[in-house]
């Protein structure tokens, strides 16, 4: 009986193994290939928002220096080109670019004779270059700078019944930030965050001269003209 037993399993264990030298083997298992990396070389438009602060340093008609700060928030909307290349083993980015900025900055101006007057910066444009480097294919770390203007509204002190006049300033900027694609959610699209620290050269109105500089921190959408924004 043992023997009819060990017979019938070695029978049916050959027939499995004809059988399975038959099929076909499994179909192979699906990988999607990985997206392509973002390109960073092409032209661009943008647009954000945030907030900074705004430093004045004021005199009137040589007296002595008062110092005057303000703070609010701004939009901006601008555009650019960059080109991607490969340097000693990096990839960099280089690119210029220009942006203008509505804000509501507000402080409080006071002269040294004891008068004070609201202080209101409502717009600024700024033009440069930027260069950095990638971080990884879909982040880029960089730096920035070049030449900027704001426009501050007339300032009416009182009790004095003193005004002085709206005026432009001219002057320079310096900054920094980081740029990430978002070609997961939609090609083309980036994400970008900055720093920028405003310096204006000084301005001598009706006695007043005051010397101006702003910090501003915002974060801003870019979509970039490569549309599939792969290279």
């Amino acid at each position: 009986m043992k023997r009819t037993l060990l017979v019938c399993v070695g029978v049916f264990a050959l027939a499995s193994s004809a059988l399975a030298a038959d099929l076909p083997p499994p179909p192979a298992v699906y990988k999607a290939p990985p997206p392509p990396a973002p390109s960073w070389t092409g032209c661009y438009i943008g647009g954000g928002g945030g907030g900074g602060l705004m430093t004045s340093n004021q005199s009137l008609a040589g007296a002595a220096t008062v110092d005057v700060g303000g703070q609010g928030w701004m939009g901006l909307a601008g555009g650019g080109c960059d080109y991607q290349m490969h340097i000693w083993n990096w990839d960099t980015v280089i690119g210029a670019f220009g942006d203008y900025d509505f804000m509501n900055f507000r402080g409080t101006a006071s002269s040294p004779a004891g008068f004070t007057g609201n202080m209101n910066e409502t717009s600024a444009w700024a033009g440069g270059l930027r260069a950095g480097v990638l971080l990884s294919p879909n982040v880029l770390l960089y730096t920035d700078g070049g030449y900027t203007g704001t426009h501050l509204n007339a300032i009416n002190f009182v009790p004095a019944g003193v005004a002085v006049p709206a005026q432009n300033y001219n002057g320079w900027f310096f900054g920094g930030g980081s740029e990430t694609s978002l070609s997961w959610v939609l090609p083309g699209l980036f994400l970008r965050t900055e720093y920028r620290y405003s310096n204006f050269q000084s301005n001598n109105v009706a006695g007043l001269r005051s010397n101006l500089a702003t910090q501003t921190v915002f974060t801003e959408l870019v979509w970039r003209f490569n549309f599939s924004g792969m290279r």
